[in-house]
């Protein structure tokens, strides 16, 4: 690789960092994610604004400059993720990862976020279809669930209880249309007019089942009402059994953070560091390559403003700070890293790195199991007496907090 494409690959993969959500400690890509945040806030009220006649007949000319602005921010928000999506699915080849952000849900959502606003330049003629499809871009807000841990924790239960929700959605479905064809049945005669075919007794059936009860349709004879008063204390227990089932994903969530502060056994782990300046011979080595004495382990990396963790083909640079492991010492000087051992009734105990609840303040490091130094993967799934090495800003039980 020539050193222009080689400088081009890091942009874009410094790129992809910038825009993704970033850690707390990453100042420019919380700040991007804030700046964004905000962008969407500002562009959904302008849109909300605007449809007061009062308010757009003064402001209407500052509505419009503020959604132009707004709208070529998506539009460049979305050319750059095409740019990095490349480093964004790391595991596939560039054109598939181009192709899985282009029709993924988010990428869907930010394409219809901006695209329509151009559409009427160059189609004049469907100025008014494509103006509908601009309500498409409050489905951006859903974004903002994903910078914040709290808010995220939302779609990881909705996301976990997502076959529960589906089961309880079929079963409301199935006693709505069979309310509806039974209501139909006994009142049609009664009321041919209101109850004139079964799609009148859905839009019973779902007023009723909701709780809502518009009024506006509702049986006449007795056997109707009897048959309503049933259907609606069954509406009532329809709408609480997909309450119940999120409020109960809720505290599972809860319990799984906390089991993961107290079944691990903890300790400080301490370490060293130094800087490499420009006439040490380990810059321009490989990691692999270093001769490091036993039982010492370089655990991480620190460029710039970066926290690398190191791969065998890693080559040290110049005012790299390395990060060196051993056995703890009482003259050793602690850093923000934490040693966890994983016991046998930890949550973590045979599941994947993946598919870990770890805020993003947390990077496992490494995984000591037995002899063996594992780097980390999404795959490598963690057993019952594995070690972790974590860089973390957490607050963990029997723990303190270190700067590096």
């Amino acid at each position: 690789m020539d050193k222009h494409k080689k400088k081009t690959e890091s942009w874009r993969e410094k790129l992809a960092r910038v825009i993704e959500i970033g850690a707390s400690e990453d100042r420019l890509s919380r700040g991007y994610d804030f700046l964004i945040t905000g962008i969407i806030i500002v562009n959904l009220t302008v849109s909300v604004m605007s449809t007061f006649d009062s308010l757009d007949a003064v402001y209407g000319p500052l509505f419009d400059f503020i959604e132009a602005v707004t709208v070529a921010c998506f539009a460049v928000d979305y050319v750059l993720r095409l740019i990095a999506a490349k480093y964004i699915y790391y595991k596939k080849p560039e054109w598939r990862s181009i192709v899985k952000y282009v029709f993924s849900f988010t990428g869907i959502i930010d394409l219809l976020s901006f695209l329509p606003y151009y559409l009427p330049v160059f189609f004049p003629a469907g100025a008014v279809a494509f103006r509908m499809f601009r309500v498409v871009r409050i489905f951006r807000l859903f974004r903002i669930t994903a910078y914040y841990d709290s808010l995220n924790a939302i779609a990881e239960v909705v996301a976990g209880k997502k076959q529960q929700l589906l089961s309880s959605v079929f079963i409301i479905l199935v006693l709505m249309l069979g309310s509806s064809l039974c209501m139909y049945s006994v009142e049609h005669d009664a009321q041919p007019d209101v109850f004139e075919n079964a799609f009148s007794g859905i839009w019973w059936s779902v007023s009723t089942l909701l709780t809502v009860g518009y009024g506006d349709i509702y049986p006449v004879t007795m056997l109707g009402k009897t048959l309503g008063t049933v259907i609606t204390f069954l509406g009532v227990g329809m709408v609480a059994i997909p309450t119940g089932i999120i409020s109960a994903g809720f505290v599972e969530q809860y319990n799984r953070i906390q089991a993961s502060a107290t079944v691990a056994k903890e300790q400080d782990i301490h370490f060293i560091k130094f800087r490499l300046e420009s006439k040490d011979a380990w810059i321009g080595q490989t990691v692999a390559g270093l001769r490091l004495p036993h039982g010492v382990i370089l655990t991480a990396i620190h460029r710039g403003h970066e926290v690398i963790v190191p791969r065998g083909d890693l080559a040290l640079e110049e005012h790299d700070t390395i990060v060196l492991g051993a056995e703890p010492l009482r003259d050793s000087v602690p850093i923000d890293l934490k040693e966890v051992v994983l016991l046998e009734k930890s949550p973590w105990n045979g599941q994947y790195i993946r598919d870990l609840d770890i805020s993003r303040q947390t990077i496992i490091i490494m995984v000591k199991r037995g002899n063996r130094t594992i780097i980390p993967k999404g795959s490598t799934r963690l057993k019952a007496g594995d070690t972790l090495l974590l860089h973390t800003k957490a607050n963990l039980a029997g723990s303190t907090t270190m700067e590096i």
